[in-house]
C-alpha cells in the first residue's frame, strides 16, 4: 500500500518515467506542484498538453519544430546543402552555441545499437538519403557522439552514403579545451592526434 495518497503516488510515478528522476527527485517535485498556486499548476499542465499538441518533427530534417518545415529548413541565410547529422534534437544546441556553423541538420533520433534491438530501420535517415539521391547535398558532416553506439552510426552512414557523389566527413574528437593532456586516456589521445591540423 502507497504512503501517499492515490493522486500523489500517481503524480510520483510518473515524474520517475523523466530521464534522471528517481524516486526522491519526483517526491520533491510532486510536492512542490502540490505547494504551487493552482495557477501554477494548471500552467504547468497546459505548457505539456501544448507540448504534446502542437510539436511534430520537420518533414525535412526530423527537428522537433511547431512549423513545418522547420527554421533551419527554411532559413534564407543557411547553407541548405552543407547537412551536420546529430543523433537527437538536443545536439542541435551544442552545434548552434560555437556560432561556426551557418549549414543545416538532421536528426536520427538514435544510434544503432543491436543490443537494444536498434538497427539501421529504426534510424530516421529515408528523407537524409532521399536529398543526398535527388543531388541537393554537396557535404554530409557526421556528429555522433564518440562512443561505441555513435562511431557504429557514423560508419554505417558513411558507408551507405559512398555510393552517392557526395561529400562525407566527421566531426574531430580528442583533447578537450582547458584539459591537461596528462590526464586523457589512450583513445581520446589518439583521436587527438588523428583530428590534428596544420598550424
Amino acid at each position: 500500500m502507497s504512503r501517499y495518497a492515490e493522486p500523489m503516488a500517481r503524480l510520483i510515478e510518473e515524474l520517475k518515467k523523466l530521464p534522471g528522476v528517481g524516486t526522491k527527485s519526483a517526491q520533491r517535485f510532486a510536492f512542490h506542484v502540490l505547494r504551487s498556486s493552482d495557477e501554477d499548476a494548471a500552467a504547468l499542465a497546459d505548457a505539456v498538453r501544448a507540448l504534446k499538441a502542437s510539436l511534430r518533427l520537420c518533414s525535412i530534417c526530423n527537428n522537433v519544430t511547431d512549423v513545418d518545415p522547420c527554421a533551419y529548413c527554411t532559413s534564407p541565410v543557411r547553407n541548405q546543402r552543407l547537412v551536420c547529422v546529430v543523433e537527437e534534437p538536443t545536439s542541435i544546441a551544442s552545434v548552434e552555441r560555437t556560432r561556426g556553423y551557418q549549414g543545416v541538420y538532421h536528426v536520427l533520433h538514435g544510434t544503432l545499437s543491436p543490443l537494444h534491438g536498434v538497427g539501421p530501420d529504426q534510424l530516421r535517415t529515408h528523407n537524409l538519403l532521399a536529398r543526398v539521391e535527388r543531388g541537393e547535398i554537396d557535404e554530409v558532416i557526421l556528429a555522433t557522439s564518440p562512443t561505441l553506439e555513435g562511431e557504429a552510426t557514423a560508419s554505417w552512414l558513411a558507408s551507405t552514403l559512398r555510393s552517392h557523389s557526395v561529400k562525407i566527413t566527421r566531426i574531430a574528437t580528442g583533447v578537450p579545451a582547458g584539459s591537461d593532456i596528462e590526464y586523457a586516456d589512450e583513445v581520446t589521445m589518439a583521436r587527438a592526434m588523428e583530428g590534428r591540423r596544420e598550424l
